[in-house]
């Protein structure tokens, strides 16, 4: 998290560097990261705990079906309202964000420390990400198409399949001989994948400001988004929270719905997101409300937890 203002300010010192066409190549090593990170993950992910949660299906449906089908309407019903005052890039991220899987390891880290479900948090943070591979897209397609803008269809699908779905497919092949070995190691290669997500947001913003993009919007406009994406989260939150009540989960099922169901992944979205949109020269802003979102959820959802862990158990 610390590192991502970072890989912008670089991107703002050097964007030749970085860009298409120049020194780092990005238009073909930015494709390898992306595979490296859907290898690395597929190694890592957990299938023997996906099998062992899930049982609990009333959870699974309340987080699946929040995170693929009510956080895309809610993204939607904002954009109707206000969506025509946003340059289109932003308007896409934000769409683009709320279309995106949860996150893997904070949400079963933070369910864990307030005291919740963590079995079944960590089937629902696995499966989500394997839904998003294939969802995430269909959504953005459909979104791009409403929103009049176009992409070959068959360049995304075949993106798709090699720098996605066949490194996930590669990675789980190899953790049937290599599992344990996989998970002695998880923790250094998520420095390899926080590497290689650093590497596509400098690529991506030298790109960006190569072109430009970020001249024509000052500090502000920067805060404004950010308060968009703050209140975004705070509205999905409370959906949650309002629905595992309702659905009377106890709590901690509620709590693992609470840290799954609104988070949103930067670590699988900005991969998703150069493999959809490649060199697209608007990426940058785009990528802003996932990247002003991580960093929220972070700090929002760690309180709730410090609070949960605090409380003594309902009775």
């Amino acid at each position: 998290m610390l590192s991502l203002p970072v890989a912008v300010l670089l991107a703002w010192v050097d964007p030749e560097f970085g860009a298409t066409g120049g020194p780092l190549r990005p238009e073909l090593t930015t494709k390898l990261g992306v595979a490296v990170i859907f290898l690395l993950q597929g190694l890592v992910l957990p299938l023997a705990a996906l099998r062992r949660g899930a049982g609990h299906w009333r959870l699974h449906w309340l987080v699946q079906s929040f995170t693929f089908l009510l956080f895309p309407l809610i993204g939607l019903g904002l954009d109707r309202l206000i969506g025509q005052r946003l340059p289109p890039d932003l308007r896409l991220g934000f769409l683009f964000l709320c279309v995106l899987p949860s996150t893997v390891s904070t949400s079963v880290v933070l369910t864990g420390l307030a005291g919740g479900n963590t079995v079944g948090a960590i089937f629902n943070a696995a499966l989500s990400n394997v839904l998003g591979v294939f969802l995430t897209p269909l959504w953005v397609g459909w979104l791009m198409a409403q929103g009049g803008q176009t992409q070959p269809l068959g360049e995304i699908v075949r993106d798709l399949v090699l720098l996605l779905l066949g490194p996930l497919g590669v990675g789980q092949l190899l953790r049937l001989a290599v599992g344990a070995w996989a998970d002695q190691r998880k923790q250094r290669f998520g420095h390899i994948g926080s590497a290689l997500i650093l590497f596509l947001v400098f690529t991506a913003f030298c790109n960006s400001v190569q072109q430009g993009l970020w001249q024509q919007h000052s500090r502000t406009f920067i805060l404004g988004v950010a308060g968009g994406v703050l209140g975004l989260l705070l509205l999905a939150l409370s959906l949650v929270e309002g629905l595992a009540r309702l659905d009377r989960l106890d709590r901690p099922s509620r709590i693992a719905a609470l840290f799954c169901a609104p988070q949103k992944t930067i670590a699988s979205g900005i991969p998703l997101a150069k493999a959809i949109f490649g060199t697209h020269p608007g990426l940058g802003l785009i990528l802003l409300p996932i990247l002003l979102y991580h960093p929220l959820q972070l700090l929002v959802c760690g309180v709730l937890a410090d609070r949960f862990a605090r409380q003594q158990p309902e009775s």
